[in-house]
């Protein structure tokens, strides 16, 4: 009788193990397979233009076409660093990006600084003014631009070029920096004030160094709009000496040929910029672009 309740009781209180869940769910695959079909839809393309840059503008058209040239050759690339006019494409698109850059960096922060600790008249206008320039398709703005270029005297000019820029990377540039500038405490700046200091030295002895995410991420980002402009850079530039790359790839496109393998190796030669830029301050980029937009 009491081995017989044992072995009952033992029945009862035993569970049957489960079997564990299937470690990928359909969804999981799914996302998977999504994000490798949307990773190939966009590297594919990259991937073209840099072996294009290795062949020759027959072997680009060749017929099966073939990723892996056969007759690999720098020809290209080349071409492109021996030319002056189009190292000058370069030395350009690297001039003006970096005026750009450090001119909107300088004003950006001041002016995010000012929207963000200082209550004055106008304010509010202000602020829909600069979130609406962003709004602005910049196409709609070129024959202002253009016009208002010529009657300052600054066509064909850097001048030309870095003013424009600045009018679409600003507005950007004191959004995010007014976000960023929100999330610091105002206790930082009434400490500095409290020990003798004014508001500047707090803004560039406290607020800035600990805003380095917010500046370098602000900063790549308006590196990247000048770098790639094209619209404004052919219509504000009347000489081969005053284009920018993105312009000198266009005028690879004559009237009766292409270069496509000088096209493709100016194209790879551009993209390094900014793609060096962002592997360097990844951290701080990402950083930047996602700090300023929540309050702590």
């Amino acid at each position: 009788m009491n081995n017989a309740a044992m072995n009952t009781s033992l029945s009862k209180n035993s569970t049957v193990p489960k079997s564990k869940p299937a470690k990928f769910s359909i969804a999981k695959i799914l996302l998977i397979l999504g994000l490798l079909l949307g990773a190939v839809y966009a590297g594919f393309p990259i991937l073209w233009m840099v072996a294009s840059s290795f062949k020759s503008n027959t072997e680009i058209f060749a017929y099966p076409p073939r990723l892996i040239t056969e007759s690999f050759s720098f020809n290209a690339y080349s071409v492109v660093l021996t030319n002056p006019e189009k190292v000058r494409f370069f030395i350009n698109s690297y001039l003006v990006s970096i005026l750009v850059t450090l001119f909107t960096l300088i004003v950006g922060t001041l002016a995010g600084y000012s929207f963000s600790r200082y209550a004055f008249a106008l304010k509010k206008p202000l602020n829909m003014i600069i979130i609406g320039v962003q709004a602005v398709p910049p196409i709609t703005l070129l024959i202002p631009y253009f016009s208002l270029i010529i009657t300052l005297k600054l066509y064909n000019t850097y001048a030309a070029l870095v003013l424009t820029y600045m009018v679409f990377t600003l507005s950007y540039a004191i959004i995010m920096m007014t976000g960023y500038f929100n999330t610091l405490p105002k206790e930082l700046d009434e400490a500095v004030m409290i020990d003798g200091g004014s508001r500047l030295m707090a803004l560039w002895r406290v607020l800035i160094p600990i805003s380095l995410p917010g500046i370098v991420g602000t900063g790549i980002y308006t590196f990247m709009l000048a770098w790639n402009e094209f619209l404004f850079a052919l219509t504000l530039t009347k000489t081969i000496d005053m284009r920018t790359v993105p312009v000198g790839i266009q005028m690879l496109m004559g009237q009766h040929s292409y270069e496509w393998n000088e096209m493709m190796a100016m194209s790879v030669l551009g993209c390094l910029p900014v793609l060096v830029l962002y592997l360097f301050f990844q951290r701080y980029f990402m950083a930047g672009m996602t700090a300023g937009s929540v309050k702590g």
